[in-house]
């Protein structure tokens, strides 16, 4: 691994947690704004959401798996907070102006702390998985079993604290599906 100065390692921490930031706040607006494409209904920020693995996984090839679990623990907190800002302001997509931050939202709470969750077990995974096939003879083994596994458990964890003993009946059958696929890899 290359060496770096202190200062380079700090300025890439800053620019790595701020990407970390950019994408968590980009995906929770554009998670906001459906879609159907070949009758699929997906959302904007499946798009976005993505490039939070990529990210990760350079910090790990290029920094060490020690700089990115320290990129996850700083960006955390301050995602729990934006995620829940942002899904106030922009409820449903749509601009509500700042009077909503005066009430506490418990639903857009429970998005907040699952998708906080959701991302802190994912990324983890994610540096873990990668850090371990790192060395293979394949380069593309590494960051496609990484991200497979980091993304299906954000995905389950993010689903299963978000919904849980939901009254939405379309969740349940999502759970189930996420179950059945997670077993299926196993």
């Amino acid at each position: 691994m290359t060496q770096f100065t202190s200062a380079q390692l700090r300025k890439a921490l800053f620019i790595l947690a701020s990407f970390h930031l950019l994408v968590i706040a980009s995906s929770n607006y554009l998670v906001q704004l459906p879609f159907t494409v070949f009758g699929f209904h997906t959302t904007w920020g499946a798009f976005t959401f993505p490039f939070i693995f990529l990210a990760t996984d350079l910090t790990v090839r290029i920094f060490g798996a020690q700089l990115a679990r320290r990129i996850i623990f700083l960006v955390m907190l301050p995602s729990l907070l934006v995620s829940y800002l942002l899904s106030v302001v922009f409820y449903q997509g749509s601009f509500q102006g700042f009077a909503p931050l005066t009430e506490f939202n418990l639903f857009v709470a429970r998005i907040a702390i699952a998708s906080f969750m959701a991302y802190l077990l994912g990324q983890i995974l994610d540096v873990h998985v990668f850090n371990r096939l790192r060395k293979t003879k394949k380069w593309w083994v590494a960051p496609t079993c990484s991200t497979l596994f980091g993304n299906a458990l954000d995905t389950l964890a993010f689903f299963s604290i978000a919904f849980y003993n939901s009254l939405m009946p379309s969740w349940h059958n999502i759970g189930k599906r996420l179950r059945w696929w997670i077993m299926a890899l196993n």
